[in-house]
């Protein structure tokens, strides 16, 4: 669950990404129509796309140009906006291309994407190392510039250098070198995940203990078998409720293989040409190369971090893992320890028999339909926006659905919801940006692109608890767009703050699925017409409880992983060596040898060295909800204030100041220690 990576270097990076026509004035609303009709307008061809692409990046070389030329003192009006200009076609070209890489139907389209984003992270590339604009931007006479034009050209400035502008020519020429032969590894390792066809077949007796929606779903083909895949909406349910031992380990054995063994040398090629990158700036290994601009500072402090979580979630994973050993020798005399593939699936049977809690029993108030409905109308109330649904609005396949937000009446930002499995479709949960919002000049454009059951005919599409958290994280990610889409710069509008901060907002909406009055405004049986009962949702958060030392501490395993691809030299470190010892440091369950995970991490990839990110985030996140009232979580009163300083205020400010505006200090890990020890 994560915003999607950019293609772009970091200093141009703070935006989301898009491609459209060349800017035509609206006589109505001053704005370039071309900026305010839906992005996939005329539902371009390969080659259609191409041109619009081509010509955003054209348009970012005329305004190179044009800061080039100016004559005189550096101003805002003939370097800043000029620059700014870049930023924004740039973002637009560059996230456009990203998201059709990821969804589109068509191969030609996809192919195309993925060499237009060949020739944007070349100019991006080529940008970060002018030392021309650089100087131009340096100049600037900032004196009596307002405080986020001032913290704009700061960090861009501090950007330039990160990515090499101030080295020699030599230098810069390798490093640029370096920066192109990754945006070609970094496609592959993707395309490699995306276009994985991993799959297990079983028995139809094999599904026993699945939800009958899921069996009455899975019919066995000609040969008498049932065909399974590693989407989400097949493997989790058989991780979770399938009683075959057999079944489980096996669809744990695929899943974990994932873009096996292609992944292993591109991982280990993306490695390499990180650290030689790191080498050419400056530093000592790309893990410090790359924290230089986020909270955390470094990959020491990095380190630290991941070792105060791990020894504050010791003795919860141990009495964690304790039950569920317990569990198991019930069906198991003398079982001495747990297996991955069995951990879900005992888990459960706790949380049945300890915590009086059966999963299943949410799953018929949760059709999909509702849950999205939940999801805009809980946000719609909670920040006072309204979404209205563009029916027919050009989208890239017949399943996507276009919205708009208007707020206080005015077309304030438009989204997609791309949220169902197909072939060759990005198979995690992501927001992808398509175009920042710009006060007065543009509205945001975003994608929601996740894997959620539904999406066929017939399929009420029940969904998981995990399903409903996931469509609120990532819809707090495509709310921080939408209301950082008033800011004067593109280089402060929408996610465009430290990266180790990104994740607190989506993780903080995730609250809102915990609480019963939520809840009972959407979570309802449609055979039935029955709301969720309270009683049940309190079950739910006190069952939902047991698992979380284990959990975070899996986390640190990722975490590590991340970490350990990068904060050092990688010749001779092998990938399949480094998750093997995290695991066994780290967590209880023994490794399975023979897996692979790493080789479907797409995190190493779009994050890097940075997955501690979550768990960094998740800490400014309780610290942020400690100010909302709990037992009224539809109030706007916290969340009208939230939204205006942390979420309208995009990249205008440090995070840390950000956090600091609305909570009125500095934030602590107090309330994540909290949460962390609770019951609930």
């Amino acid at each position: 669950m994560r915003i999607s990576p950019t293609p772009l270097a970091r200093f141009v990076a703070v935006a989301g990404l898009l491609a459209v026509l060349a800017p035509v004035a609206s006589a109505a609303t001053g704005v370039p129509a071309a900026d305010v009709v839906p992005f996939w307008t005329g539902k371009p061809n390969a080659a259609a796309f191409k041109l619009r692409i081509e010509k955003r990046l054209a348009n970012a070389k005329a305004a190179q140009a044009k800061l080039l030329a100016a004559k005189g003192p550096h101003t805002l009006a003939n370097t800043l906006e000029p620059f700014d200009e870049i930023a924004r076609q740039l973002d637009m070209a560059g996230s456009q291309s990203g998201l059709m890489e990821e969804v589109n139907p068509d191969s030609a389209t996809r192919a195309t994407a993925e060499g237009l984003s060949q020739e944007i992270s070349k100019f991006v590339t080529e940008l970060s190392l002018n030392r021309n604009v650089y100087d131009a931007v340096s100049a600037l006479d900032l004196t009596a510039a307002d405080p986020e034009t001032k913290y704009y050209v700061e960090r861009t400035l501090r950007d330039f250098r990160l990515s090499g502008v101030d080295k020699d020519e030599a230098t810069r020429t390798r490093i640029k070198k370096i920066q192109e032969e990754l945006v070609l590894v970094s496609q592959e390792f993707g395309r490699n995940i995306r276009e994985d066809k991993s799959s297990v077949t079983c028995t139809p007796a094999e599904l026993e203990g699945l939800p009958q929606d899921y069996i009455d779903r899975h019919k066995p083909g000609a040969d008498g078998r049932v065909t399974l895949t590693m989407e989400y909406p097949d493997y989790i349910p058989v991780i979770t409720y399938a009683k075959s031992d057999d079944l489980r380990r096996r669809m744990y054995l695929a899943y974990q293989n994932r873009a096996f063994p292609k992944n292993i040398e591109v991982l280990d090629h993306m490695r390499q040409k990180r650290h030689e990158l790191a080498l050419a700036l400056g530093f000592t290994n790309y893990a410090d190369c790359v924290m230089a601009d986020k909270m955390v500072g470094s990959a020491a402090s990095a380190r630290a971090f991941i070792d105060r979580v791990v020894s504050a979630s010791n003795e919860r994973q141990q009495r964690e893992y304790a039950q569920l050993l317990a569990r198991k020798q019930k069906d198991v005399p003398g079982a001495t320890a747990v297996n991955f593939w069995e951990a879900p699936y005992f888990s459960e049977q706790v949380r049945k028999s300890d915590y009086a809690f059966d999963s299943q029993q949410l799953r018929p108030y949760l059709p999909y339909d509702q849950v999205k409905k939940g999801v805009l109308d809980v946000t719609a109330r909670l920040f006072g926006v309204e979404f209205r649904r563009v029916p027919d609005a050009p989208v890239w396949h017949p399943s996507v659905e276009c919205y708009e937000l208007y707020d206080g009446g005015k077309l304030a930002g438009r989204f997609y919801l791309d949220m169902h499995p197909r072939p060759n479709k990005y198979n995690h949960a992501a927001q992808f940006g398509i175009r920042n919002g710009l006060g007065g000049r543009q509205i945001p454009e975003a994608a929601l692109v996740c894997n959620l059951p539904g999406g066929e005919p017939g399929d009420l599409g029940l969904c998981e608890y995990d399903d409903l958290t996931t469509f609120f994280h990532e819809f707090g990610h495509l709310l921080h767009t939408m209301f950082a889409g008033q800011r004067r710069w593109l280089g402060t509008a929408g996610i465009s703050t430290e990266h180790d901060f990104v994740e607190a907002p989506s993780q903080m909406l995730e609250e809102w699925v915990k609480s019963p009055e939520v809840l009972a405004s959407f979570a309802k049986d449609p055979k039935t017409s029955e709301v969720i009962p309270t009683d049940l949702v309190k079950r739910m958060n006190r069952a939902n409880g047991f698992g979380r030392g284990l959990g975070v501490r899996r986390q640190m395993v990722y975490a590590g992983t991340s970490l350990g691809c990068y904060d050092r030299d990688p010749a001779g470190v092998s990938t399949d060596q480094l998750l093997s010892d995290l695991v066994k440091k780290y967590q209880p369950f023994p490794f399975v040898d023979g897996t692979h995970f790493q080789c479907a991490f797409g995190h190493l990839d779009g994050y890097s060295a940075v997955y501690y990110t979550y768990m960094w985030s998740l800490v400014i996140a309780k610290d942020l909800f400690s100010k909302f009232d709990k037992a009224n979580m539809l109030a706007p009163g916290a969340a009208t204030t939230y939204r205006q300083t942390v979420l309208a205020a995009g990249g205008s400010k440090p995070a840390a100041q950000l956090v600091r505006d609305f909570l009125g200090r500095d934030f602590n890990e107090q309330a994540w220690k909290a949460w962390l020890d609770s019951t609930e």
